[in-house]
């Protein structure tokens, strides 16, 4: 199982919108005015998103990295009641990565402050590559997994279709970055509203198939939670 990190794992919205616009000020492209811009960047991948918009990437990666040498990753909290239920994702034989836009850096620190460092095999971070369905790919060979037994779980638009591309399922939740209706239009396998829904969402999906990992198998488009 790959996860993305920001708006899935931890609730960090606000000091991301935070720190993207102190780096597009300090390079001198301030794109970002509102909440909603900052949002549509993730529509698609978050640095074409920005090359798009005629940021430069490497400039704005080298100020992220200074400004993240001074940021206060403590002020980062877990999403509520999901470590538990990535517990019982590991107990029930799933490996779980983290595939994320953010740096290896910010992510291992954050989970090493909060204790959760353990609970994930690997994190594949913008470190590793900018497209997340490069990493998806490098993540399925590194596992010796076919796109049946792989499933994303992220929340945002931008997710989903690179997910798709690499040929796997995709659990949107509703607690992220973007919200229902706007996961919704990109047609994500399943929409949850709980960290403990995705336990339903596998459960049921394994009922279905023999292979109890083939999770892209026959799950279908399916909403938990609030409608």
């Amino acid at each position: 199982m790959l996860l993305d990190f920001d708006g899935v794992v931890v609730d960090s919205l606000e000091f991301y919108e935070k720190l993207v616009r102190t780096c597009l000020r300090r390079i001198g492209h301030p794109i970002i005015e509102t909440r909603e811009d900052f949002l549509d960047l993730f529509d698609n991948n978050f640095y074409e998103s920005l090359k798009r918009r005629g940021v430069d990437v490497a400039a704005f990666n080298e100020a992220a990295g200074e400004i993240a040498a001074e940021s206060d990753y403590g002020s980062i909290k877990p999403v509520e009641g999901f470590a538990p239920i990535m517990g019982r994702l590991r107990r029930k034989g799933w490996s779980l990565t983290v595939l994320s836009s953010n740096s290896r850096f910010a992510i291992e620190k954050i989970l090493s402050l909060q204790g959760l460092r353990h609970c994930f095999d690997d994190i594949l971070g913008a470190d590793e590559g900018l497209a997340k369905t490069d990493k998806i790919f490098a993540a399925m060979k590194a596992r010796s997994a076919n796109p049946d037994e792989t499933v994303y779980v992220g929340d945002t638009v931008g997710d989903i279709l690179e997910a798709r591309d690499a040929g796997i399922a995709v659990v949107a939740v509703a607690w992220g970055w973007h919200d229902r209706k706007r996961l919704a239009m990109a047609c994500p396998a399943a929409i949850i509203d709980r960290p403990e829904d995705l336990l339903d969402v596998i459960a049921g999906n394994d009922r279905k198939s023999q292979n109890p990992k083939g999770v892209a198998n026959g799950l279908e488009s399916r909403c938990y939670g609030k409608s």
